[in-house]
């Protein structure tokens, strides 16, 4: 087989993907907008290619010699248009095996997020695909929601008391490595993949408080009040708060409680408990 073209390698589920492809000696090419920064973190002898989704130019350099893609969508393009001619970049190849697109649990159901439609795009060119669609990543707690935990020993999530079954984004990286493995068998096929459990944010906050030894409370402000704090006190960009928005108004109708047994029936391994990974991330929030 060729290489497998890894997007969003700098980022969780690419660079766990890049990790576990690495460590089972999978032929790849990691491309991002900074091939700096692509150096800097996987080092020289690595395949790294710039990319970026809306310079055209970038398409050729990164498709050549590929047949699997591991192809995501950056939290700053909102719009599946701004993924289409890239999309249509691949189509056009004759090499490709598989494209797997990092997309949501439940988002067969919900055409709101831009990840309906660019799963539909996709099949609609004739794409062998295999759609992933995990529940909330364990890494929202100790990414992008970890500042207020450290801060203000608070979860500010509008998530209701909806039960998620959060998955580790480590985990994602090994089950699409292992799809990788085998593209053909898991061609045009989708796979929701969860934890082992779904719990509420509350029962995450006692785990918090259990684990660091202090209290953790957790807020549960309106959607629109999160939306406005992300913008306006932590300065996140606009369409980045918007898409993490309908995300958790999702959340909020019991979308991600769904558990499933997929991950342990193609890894052959029980995925990560939270509680687990609380405590091996103890040191975000300190």
């Amino acid at each position: 087989m060729k290489k497998i073209l890894i997007t969003g390698a700098l980022g969780n589920v690419g660079g766990y993907l890049a990790k576990w492809a690495i460590n089972n000696q999978l032929s790849i090419r990691l491309v991002d907008i900074n091939k700096k920064n692509l150096e800097d973190r996987y080092g020289t002898e690595v395949d790294t290619v710039r990319f970026d989704f809306l310079d055209p130019t970038t398409f050729e350099p990164a498709l050549e010699g590929v047949d699997r893609i591991f192809l995501m969508r950056p939290p700053h393009l909102g719009q599946p248009s701004d993924l289409e001619p890239f999309i249509n970049a691949i189509a056009s190849s004759e090499d490709i095996v598989l494209v797997s697109f990092l997309s949501l649990i439940g988002i067969e159901k919900n055409p709101i997020p831009p990840h309906y439609r660019l799963e539909k795009m996709i099949e609609k060119k004739g794409i062998p695909y295999c759609h992933i669609r995990p529940s909330f990543y364990m890494q929202n707690i100790s990414g992008i929601h970890a500042f207020e935990i450290k801060h203000f020993d608070q979860i500010i999530i509008p998530a209701s008391n909806a039960l998620i079954s959060f998955i580790d984004a480590d985990d994602i990286g090994k089950f699409i490595c292992h799809v990788f493995t085998e593209p053909h068998k898991h061609q045009n096929k989708a796979y929701s993949i969860t934890g082992p459990e779904a719990i509420g944010y509350k029962t995450v906050a006692n785990l918090m408080s259990e684990e660091l030894d202090r209290p953790i409370s957790y807020d549960n402000p309106s959607p629109a009040l999160a939306k406005k704090y992300w913008i306006n006190i932590r300065g996140l960009d606009k369409q980045y708060a918007t898409v993490m928005g309908l995300l958790y108004m999702m959340t909020r109708l019991n979308t991600a409680r769904k558990v499933t047994s997929t991950y342990k029936e193609i890894t052959s391994h029980e995925p990560t408990r939270i509680k687990e990974f609380i405590r091996k991330n103890r040191t975000a929030w300190l």
